[in-house]
């Protein structure tokens, strides 16, 4: 019996904030097909159609290089993230893929307990189907604001 593609992206998305919220960020390039595009822009950059990103990653080798950088050579002011997640949206379906799109709002909490909303907007995703799951082809994030913290370095 095959599974409604909704509840497969739903729950692909939760193991993915739960991946990135727990600090397992070792497992987050796994969420990717090996030939994958993973942004983060704006939404007016996205609305315009214009490629800048602060985030850029063109396949999962780069994901990977990503995390590595992040444990052994960034300096940043370590924190986690919780994610909040809407109920994914599916725009188009067919046997081989999904294109969907899903809200979210993500707190950031420092080593002094402080707690501040980080970012808030939408994934635009494109899922490929694998036996009973799904892995991302594509993720671009679009946040709503165009300020954006000095502090994005883990991925959202």
């Amino acid at each position: 019996m095959t599974q409604d593609i909704h509840q497969l992206i739903a729950r692909a998305q939760a193991d993915y904030a739960r991946c990135i919220d727990d600090g397992d960020l070792g497992q987050w390039p796994g969420f990717f097909t090996k030939s994958c595009l993973y942004r983060v822009t704006t939404a007016d950059n996205h609305r315009r159609g214009l490629a800048g990103s602060m985030i850029y990653a063109t396949s999962y080798g780069m994901l990977v290089d990503r995390v590595a950088s992040l444990r052994d050579a960034n300096i940043y002011e370590r924190h986690v993230y919780r994610h909040l997640l809407g109920q994914p949206y599916v725009i188009h379906d067919d046997a081989v893929e999904a294109h969907s799109e899903t809200s979210f709002m993500v707190a950031r909490v420092m080593r002094d307990g402080s707690t501040d909303l980080f970012a808030t907007g939408r994934y635009c995703d494109i899922y490929v189907r694998e036996e009973a799951t799904v892995r991302l082809r594509e993720r671009i994030v679009v946040c709503d604001s165009s300020r954006v913290d000095t502090l994005l370095a883990l991925p959202l």
